[in-house]
């Protein structure tokens, strides 16, 4: 099935619905105008269409492959990437000293999102370099950023994220990895797991940011340092000079993404130590790559949205194409396109619906990261809405990225579970991105922990009275649809409203296992309450072509799926007693 990048509703998504237009009034990106953003979305759709996503499918046949350390990417995956360097994808956010281009993180996350609808294993690459390129512009030396950030904004070095070791999983308390000083620099020994692109073909030099512990650091998650380490070491002059002492030793076989090398590194392996640079200040390793983290998860977030849009783009074609039974709104002769039974309507809606949710999250999240930089008055309140934001983003678009997908194998029917269709791969692909960057349970329990109830709760109280505004327009429509829908998006407000002050309450009296118990239900409360904002407000704003069809989206999502937030809020506050039994309970 052919890919097209949908790129009229992906500017509107992100200059109407997600904000950009606004913030561009406020003065954020205002060098980038509505136009500049539609043709770099077009080229970047060109780009997607004709170099990546033939190679989708190659990538999953092929599969990364490790040979004597060294991984080899799928066949055409390095020209495909020496063509995205020659067009200067990477360097859309860069810093303009090091040769980026200073656009808005949000028109980078749309980039992104297209690149991910075309072929997400290889796109992941490039998102993680932009990661580690943020991370060396807010807290690297002057020095690490003259020898590094030209080449990673450029795209001619690539960038990982190394965390997690094989005993520690989620838990980076943990963390053995030690950096023994050397001079100026260090030297350093330990294993890593699951780094995604921690070898590979595609550039001749990838920097890895490592956390790894000091002699004389603290216990726990306070004595983790950053370390920047080079796979081969770069002089003074720029120039590439030995191999650093690290090596992939195994890649993962995986679910999906199978042309994406996910390697386990061994940093001194020849037993010389990993030469490696502090980035950042002593033990403060962790929140230094928070923002890295913090980065990834937005752009993680769209990895599910845009598997979304693939998956539906792939079920729609072959439901319009595919034969069976009668439908009563078909008049031609023979069986009718499946397209036209209402249950393959059905999943069809629901996979647009949410597709188009997720993506409105994503993108609003992005635009309150840009709008929280600089020194502005209301810096610090999109600052707090970005950190909202984040936790829904990640988890509700990547639980969308899986539902979709599935959905998609659905549609198919028992073509869907057959390879050769191509629905599979989207399902397994997505798997994935639910897991990354922090468990989409980890997620929930930040965003009730934290988010919520950050600044007493005004952050949450703020964004609440935007998706009531929203609600309440809808529900003045003179369009019955969007009428309809409004109503369900004012209960669920209410009700998100309802159990967060409910489980900030059962915190502040030490309730944590009982509110924990309802931290996932209450995160998916949050998501279908924003998607269904965020399709309402597309609706409200949408040209007179495009405005029914809208509306009809919004209500047929806020009628099967919003309304099952009052539900959702009454299971995140009542959850804890079914939940917290002991374990014999379970077992039996």
């Amino acid at each position: 099935m052919s890919y097209a990048a949908r790129v009229d509703e992906m500017v509107f998504a992100l200059e109407t619905v997600a904000g950009l237009a606004d913030a561009r009034e406020a003065g954020v990106g205002a060098h980038i105008s509505a136009e500049d953003t539609r043709a770099i979305l077009t080229e970047v759709g060109r780009f997607a269409e004709d170099k990546l996503a033939p190679l989708n499918t190659v990538g999953d046949h092929e599969h990364a492959r490790l040979q004597n350390g060294t991984v080899t990417t799928p066949s055409g995956w390095k020209e495909a990437y020496g063509a995205w360097v020659e067009a200067g994808w990477g360097s859309l956010t860069g810093d303009p000293e090091y040769g980026g281009q200073g656009l808005p993180m949000s028109l980078q996350v749309a980039a992104a999102d297209v690149w991910n609808q075309a072929n997400a294993s290889f796109a992941i690459n490039p998102i993680l370099t932009v990661s580690a390129i943020e991370v060396l512009q807010l807290y690297g030396t002057e020095a690490q950023k003259a020898t590094y950030l030209p080449k990673l904004i450029s795209g001619e070095w690539s960038g990982t994220m190394n965390l997690t070791e094989p005993h520690a999983g989620s838990d980076l308390s943990t963390l053995k990895t030690r950096a023994e000083p050397d001079g100026e620099r260090f030297r350093l020994f330990g294993q890593k797991i699951y780094i995604t692109y921690g070898e590979h073909d595609l550039t001749d030099n990838i920097i890895h940011m490592v956390l790894a512990r000091m002699a004389d650091a603290p216990e726990g998650t306070r004595g983790l340092s950053l370390f920047l380490v080079p796979k081969v070491l770069v002089g003074e002059d720029g120039a590439l000079g030995a191999a650093n002492d690290l090596q992939c030793v195994g890649l993962e076989k995986k679910l999906g993404l199978h042309g994406s090398p996910t390697c386990t590194m061994v940093y001194g392996a020849k037993g010389e130590g990993a030469v490696g640079y502090l980035v950042g200040a002593p033990h403060q390793g962790l929140s230094t790559m928070f923002t890295m983290m913090n980065n990834a998860r937005v752009q993680v977030g769209i990895q599910g949205a845009a598997i979304a849009e693939r998956a539906f783009q792939h079920a729609l074609s072959y439901a319009r194409e595919r034969r069976q039974g009668r439908a009563s709104d078909w008049q031609e002769p023979g069986m009718a396109p499946i397209v036209h039974h209402p249950d393959v309507k059905r999943m069809l809606l629901t996979m647009k619906a949410f597709t188009e949710a997720a993506r409105a999250i994503c993108y609003a999240c992005a635009v309150a990261i840009d709008r929280s930089h600089g020194d502005g008055p209301d810096a610090a309140f999109w600052h707090g809405r970005a950190d909202l934001l984040t936790p829904i983003a990640k988890a509700f678009a990547t639980d969308t990225g899986t539902e979709v997908a599935s959905l998609g194998v659905q549609v198919h029917g028992g073509m869907g579970y057959i390879e050769e269709t191509g629905a599979a791969q989207h399902y397994r692909d997505a798997r994935i991105f639910q897991i990354y960057e922090g468990t989409n349970g980890i997620q929930s329990i930040d965003l009730l922990r934290r988010k919520i109830t950050a600044q007493n709760g005004a952050v949450l109280a703020a964004y609440l009275k935007e998706l009531g505004e929203i609600a309440e327009d809808a529900r003045g429509s003179n369009a019955v649809a969007l009428s309809d829908a409004g109503h369900i998006l004012t209960e669920a407000v209410a009700a998100v409203e309802g159990a967060a002050q409910r489980l900030t309450e059962m915190l502040a009296d030490g309730e944590n296992d009982a509110a924990l118990a309802g931290a996932t239900a209450f995160m998916r409360a949050m998501g279908l309450t924003a998607g269904g904002a965020y399709l309402c407000k597309a609706a409200l704003t949408a040209a007179n072509g495009q405005s029914a069809d809208r509306a009809n989206l919004a209500r047929f999502f806020c009628a099967s799926q919003v309304a099952s937030v009052t539900f959702l809020a009454g299971s995140a506050v009542n959850s804890g007693p079914s939940v917290n039994v002991p374990v014999e309970a379970i077992a039996h």
